[in-house]
């Protein structure tokens, strides 16, 4: 058993691999919502008079639904899908570096307790956090300019590269695409939780099986997720103002740490503004890590057999070169030749 869970364990870059596409094609199905929570969270309530003129009064969302007919009727469905490329660039780099770094600190935990025991809670949390927050460092620049691209009109809306340039010479130059890193940090605890949840839901409810089906990967998935986001959707809220625009009240100012935009949505919309978009986010995270997961388990297996067939391949084919020099040496020809 030992040596066949060796033989069959993915190398750090398979998992990474596994995990990032299952996340890419995961976000690409539900990204519709990515950009409705995303503008939800980052709207402030509306004023009770427009006579200032406030541009944020004029595109105000109450819900999910109407998000979506008024997102369309502005910018039409393709509005529904911007900053799409950026975004599954976004998803793809992080989770391959959080699967990559996970996988990572979980083999050297093991090689240094030298035990195949499942670590503690605290312990899988532990893990997680650490591997999010080395994520985060190489990846959060993706997230910024993808969370401008969301967030303003489509005639404001410019490519890739031409945001994150704007956020360079408009804000606070290069370490402009590190706003929020504080809070992405911090946020780490949300893959953690997730991941850490997954992990002992999965030894709780299905004990020993080395093969989810995809039905219970993605009811695996969807239950860790929606636990993780209740949890920290007041970080996440105050992390897409720190990464987005700020409001027109603060006359371009941008916030400067997340316990600001928290302070701010308080002020202006009381303690339940810190949840607000947490509908379309919970869906999105069910939807999201129940496809993911069960994606994951489908495409480590196929890695899995694909590795095993070339283990195969290449054996057969040191067995022939074995036989070749055998009777080689059987009819005294030199063993070797050019």
């Amino acid at each position: 058993m030992a040596g066949q869970s060796k033989v069959d364990a993915l190398p750090p870059w398979g998992s990474a691999i596994a995990g990032s596409a299952g996340a890419v094609l995961a976000n690409a199905l539900v990204y519709p919502l990515d950009i409705v929570k995303t503008r939800l969270q980052v709207q402030v309530k509306r004023a009770a008079s427009s006579a200032d003129g406030n541009p944020a009064d004029d595109e105000h969302y109450t819900s999910t639904l109407d998000a979506i007919s008024k997102i369309v009727k502005a910018d039409g469905v393709p509005g529904l899908y911007a900053g799409m490329p950026g975004a599954l660039l976004g998803v793809a780099s992080t989770n391959f570096a959080y699967f990559y770094w996970y996988t990572v600190v979980r083999t050297l935990y093991f090689g240094y307790r030298k035990s195949t025991a499942p670590p503690g809670t605290a312990i899988e949390l532990s893990l997680g956090a650490v591997a999010g927050a080395v994520a985060q460092l190489f990846t959060i620049p993706v997230a910024v300019v993808t969370t401008r691209q969301q967030t303003v009109s489509k005639h404001e809306r410019k490519g890739l590269i031409e945001t994150g340039k704007e956020v360079v010479n408009s804000e606070d130059g290069w370490t402009g695409l590190w706003r929020g890193l504080k809070a992405s940090l911090v946020l780490v605890v949300n893959p953690a939780i997730t991941y850490g949840a997954y992990q002992r839901l999965r030894e709780n409810l299905f004990p020993g099986k080395k093969n989810l089906r995809p039905a219970e990967a993605f009811l695996l998935g969807a239950l860790s997720k929606a636990l993780a986001t209740i949890a920290t959707q007041p970080l996440i809220v105050a992390k897409v103002g720190l990464q987005s625009k700020p409001p027109p009240a603060r006359n371009g100012k941008p916030f400067k740490t997340f316990i600001e935009v928290m302070q701010y949505i308080i002020q202006h919309e009381g303690l339940l503004g810190l949840f607000k978009g947490i509908g379309p986010q919970i869906l999105k995270g069910l939807l999201v890590q129940g496809f993911l997961m069960m994606t994951k388990e489908r495409m480590e297996l196929a890695f899995i057999l694909l590795f095993r067939y070339f283990r195969q391949v290449r054996a057969e084919q040191l067995r022939k070169l074995a036989d070749l020099a055998a009777e080689k040496a059987k009819q005294g020809g030199p063993l070797l030749t050019k």
